[in-house]
């Protein structure tokens, strides 16, 4: 399904006619700077490479379909899971993805352009360059090793989501049931202090509410939720951030991304993805217990295949992604709202009409049917995210 889904998508683009190409919407995502936080093509590199200055109908972020859309700045996920935490391949997995990016670019020097810096966004965006900053999401590849984050910086990683789906040694996950932290680690804390000193940024999607409510206070940076949606939405889902949080992290100077998965903006399917996290606890328990008592474990792959065939994704249209930035600029301003699809990173459970980077027209045109101005339409596109990038560049040190 999803790879129908994106070559239907790729067909669409392709066929695109003469006015819609020159429509104001897609005139406006060409001329403003277009900022994706979040895009999971690195994880999917690992299990079917693709050269992306191509065309790939595996994928949701390729070049051509990125210039189709407008999109500037592409944020590499270089995600790792708590699993791979756990038997210590963590790090071995980041530091294959970031060599698959830069793979990517050096294979592709017209094309694309590796960013390690806001300042360098206009320089290297030249001739139709896609840049490719780099996002970490889970702090598991540092392990309890602070000079990590140093060489992951070195490395280009200019944010870091300090945990995933279950706590680390730095933060408590949201998805989790038990609490580790109830915040910050003590080696949290010197990880966020180290990250305001190299100029990363730190990311609060994720985490936990006791944790990224300890991690806005501790740092000294602002601090971003590259792709968390708003729970006012989606109760009782600790994933997308609560009212209280959103407005801590604009009164810190930082942004609030808003994805585009369903499991995020649709509240059936939210409520789906909680309860799936909360089954993959209760099967983990049993397994331990299978495991002390010698009998053959339950098998998550055939869980997770039940799960998905029992709950597929409901039909969402874009207009649940237009209403979280609506609620978004309400609650904490036109200054302080972005975009972090999670293109890539959600099985293509998209809602109609943003189902590839070349549907960001689609998202122009409706916040100008919304009554948005061009002016604040480039905010919430990317230029929010690079004041606040800027701004954590400037206070590092």
């Amino acid at each position: 399904m999803r790879l129908n889904a994106v070559a239907v998508s790729i067909l669409l683009v392709l066929a695109m006619p003469a006015s819609a190409a020159d429509s104001a919407a897609q005139k406006l995502a060409q001329d403003a700077i277009i900022v994706d936080t979040h895009i999971d093509a690195p994880g999917g590199l690992m299990e079917h490479w693709a050269d992306l200055g191509k065309a790939s109908a595996k994928f949701e972020f390729d070049y051509p379909r990125a210039r189709q859309g407008g999109l500037d700045v592409a944020f590499m996920s270089i995600y790792t899971s708590a699993k791979q935490d756990d038997d210590g391949s963590a790090r071995q997995v980041a530091n294959e993805m970031i060599d698959a990016v830069e793979a990517l670019a050096a294979r592709n020097p017209d094309k694309f352009a590796l960013l390690r810096s806001p300042k360098d966004v206009e320089r290297l965006r030249q001739k139709g360059r896609v840049l490719l900053p780099l996002g970490m999401e889970n702090g598991a590849p540092i392990g309890d090793d602070l000079s990590q984050v140093q060489f992951f910086f070195d490395r280009g990683v200019r944010y870091i989501t300090l945990a995933h789906s279950a706590a680390n040694r730095i933060a408590d996950s949201s998805y989790a049931v038990e609490r580790k932290w109830h915040g910050l680690s003590p080696f949290g804390k010197q990880v966020v202090a180290e990250m305001n000193r190299l100029g990363i940024m730190v990311d609060v999607s994720h985490i936990s509410d006791e944790s990224a409510r300890a991690t806005i206070a501790a740092s000294r940076a602002p601090v971003i939720a590259s792709h968390s949606a708003f729970r006012h939405f989606t109760p009782d889902f600790e994933r997308n951030i609560s009212d209280e949080l959103a407005k801590a992290v604009a009164e810190k100077g930082g942004v609030v991304q808003i994805p585009f998965g369903i499991a995020f903006v649709n509240p059936k399917s939210a409520a789906d993805t909680q309860a799936h996290f909360r089954a993959i606890n209760e099967l983990n328990k049993r397994n331990e217990a299978l495991k002390a008592a010698g009998k053959p474990l339950e098998s998550k792959d055939a869980f997770d295949e039940a799960w998905t065939k029992a709950h597929p994704a409901p039909p969402t249209k874009i207009d649940a992604v237009l209403d979280q930035i609506d609620y978004a600029v309400k609650l904490i301003g036109i200054d302080h709202v972005g975009i972090g699809s999670d293109f890539d990173g959600v099985g293509g459970e998209l809602p109609d009409g943003l189902r590839t980077v070349a549907d960001f027209p689609n998202l122009v045109e409706g916040l100008q049917a919304r009554g948005y101005k061009d002016a604040d339409i480039r905010k919430i596109l990317g230029s929010n995210l690079l004041r606040v990038w800027a701004a954590v560049e400037a206070a590092a040190g």
